[in-house]
C-alpha cells in the first residue's frame, strides 16, 4: 500500500500538492509520470549505474513510471525487485550474442500494419504504443515508446478487413503498448468491431495496467470489458506489486465478471527463486488470478542483465510442482526467438514409453509404470 509521506513527496517532485482524490485519478498519475533524471534523483538514492542509465535512455529506450509505482520502489536499495524492471542500467548498454531487436519476429508475420498472424487460428493485434510505465524487459522496445506506430484509428479499417477476410481467426489478442490506456468510447468501439465479425469467437486484452495503474480500473470499464465477454491477461513480477490498490483492483475485474490470468516474466534478481515465485503466485490466487505462463525473459536486445539461465527455470518449477497447488503453477515458455511462437519448457516426466509402457517420474524423483489399454 502507498503512503501519504510518499504520494505527499513524489507530487513536490512533480510539482503539485498532494490531494487524495487526485492521486486516485488514473489520468492525473499519466498526466505526472515521473520521465527525467532530475525526478528520479530526488525520489531515489541513485547509483552511478541508474544515472548512467538514464543518459543513455533518452536515444534507446524512454523511461516513465507513474507516481504510484515509484511510491513503490525502494530508496535505498538498486536491487529493489521493482525498481530493476523500471530503472535503466548502464547494463543496457551491453549487446550480447543472441539479442535480437524483434526477438519474437513480429515484423515479418505482419501482414498489416498492426496485425501480427503467426498461429492458424489467432491474431495479435497492435493497439497502441504507448505503456503506464515502460519495463526495461520488453519485447516491443523497438516499438513501444517511440512514436511510429500510426494512432489505431487510421489503421483500424486494414486491420478489420484483414480479420473479415481471415474466417481461420477465432481468437484475438489487442496487446500494444498497453489498450487500456485507451478512452472507455475507443475502447468500446474497437471491442464492438471485433465482436461484429461472426467468426471471431474470443477476445484478449494483454494489459500491466492493473499493475503500473490500477486507478484505470473503474466500474465504468470493467462494464465495456464485460459488455464485449473480454478476458484479461495481466502482468505481476513480484509479491510487492501486489498492493491494496491492485486488489481493489482485481476484485473489480473479478466480480465484473472478467477472467483474469497472470503472464510473468522470469527475472534475474526480481523474482529468480522458488519463495519469490510462490509469493507471487499465491499472492495472485488470492486476488482470483490465475497464474498463466512463466516466460523466459526474451533476448531483447540490452537485457541480458535480466535474464536467467533456461535451467534456472527448469529448476525453479521443479521446486513448484507438487510442493503447491497446481493453480499456483503455470506454464513455463520460451517464445522461440525467430518467430517460433510460445514452447513449453518443463522437466522430463516421461522417461520411457514402449511396447503400450510409459515411465513416468514424479515431484519425487521416484519412477512409476502406466500400462495402455489393451485393444
Amino acid at each position: 500500500m502507498t503512503t501519504a509521506i510518499h504520494s505527499e513527496k513524489i507530487c513536490r517532485i512533480v510539482g503539485e500538492t498532494y490531494e487524495p482524490e487526485s492521486w486516485k485519478d488514473w489520468q492525473w498519475q499519466m498526466r505526472h509520470r515521473l520521465t527525467k533524471l532530475e525526478q528520479f534523483q530526488k525520489l531515489l538514492c541513485l547509483t552511478p549505474e541508474e544515472e548512467q542509465g538514464f543518459i543513455m535512455a533518452v536515444d534507446k529506450f524512454a523511461v516513465a513510471v507513474t507516481p504510484y509505482f515509484a511510491s513503490l520502489l525502494d530508496p535505498e536499495d538498486a536491487n529493489c525487485p521493482l525498481r530493476l524492471q523500471v530503472i535503466p542500467r548502464k547494463e543496457e548498454l551491453i549487446v550480447s550474442s543472441g539479442d535480437m531487436i524483434d526477438p519474437c519476429g513480429e515484423d515479418n508475420q505482419s501482414p498489416v500494419p498492426g496485425i501480427v498472424h503467426r498461429y492458424p487460428d489467432r491474431v495479435l493485434l497492435l493497439a497502441l504504443d504507448s505503456c503506464a510505465a515502460y519495463c526495461r524487459y520488453c519485447t516491443r522496445s523497438r516499438l513501444v515508446s517511440q512514436g511510429e506506430m500510426t494512432p489505431i484509428k487510421h489503421r483500424l479499417d486494414a486491420m478489420i478487413n484483414y480479420l473479415e477476410d481471415h474466417t481461420e481467426v477465432r481468437d484475438v489478442l489487442i496487446s500494444g503498448g498497453d489498450p487500456l490506456l485507451m478512452s472507455n468510447q475507443v475502447l468500446d468501439s474497437l471491442l464492438g468491431r471485433l465482436r461484429g465479425i461472426s467468426h471471431i469467437e474470443f477476445v484478449r486484452i494483454g494489459s500491466r495496467v492493473p499493475c503500473f495503474l490500477p486507478q484505470r480500473i473503474t466500474p465504468e470499464l470493467v462494464k465495456v470489458l464485460r459488455k464485449h465477454r473480454v478476458w484479461l491477461s495481466v502482468h505481476f513480477c513480484h509479491l510487492r506489486e501486489l498492493t491494496l490498490e491492485v486488489a481493489q483492483a482485481c476484485d473489480l475485474l473479478a466480480d465484473g465478471g472478467i477472467p483474469l490470468g497472470c503472464q510473468t516474466v522470469l527475472l534475474k534478481g526480481v523474482n529468480d527463486s522458488e519463495q519469490a515465485l510462490k509469493n507471487l503466485f499465491h499472492g495472485l490466487l488470492k486476488l482470483r488470478v490465475r497464474p498463466y505462463y512463466l516466460y523466459q525473459c526474451d533476448p531483447v536486445v540490452g537485457t541480458s542483465h535480466l535474464r536467467t539461465s533456461i535451467q534456472s527455470g527448469l529448476d525453479l518449477i521443479s521446486k513448484l510442482r507438487s510442493h503447491t497447488t497446481g493453480y499456483a503453477i503455470p506454464t513455463y515458455v520460451i517464445d522461440a526467438p525467430g518467430g517460433g511462437g510460445k514452447v513449453p519448457i518443463q522437466p522430463e516426466t516421461l522417461i520411457g514409453y514402449e511396447n503400450g509402457k510409459a515411465i513416468v517420474k514424479n515431484w519425487q524423483d521416484r519412477s512409476f509404470t502406466y500400462l495402455d489399454p489393451v485393444d
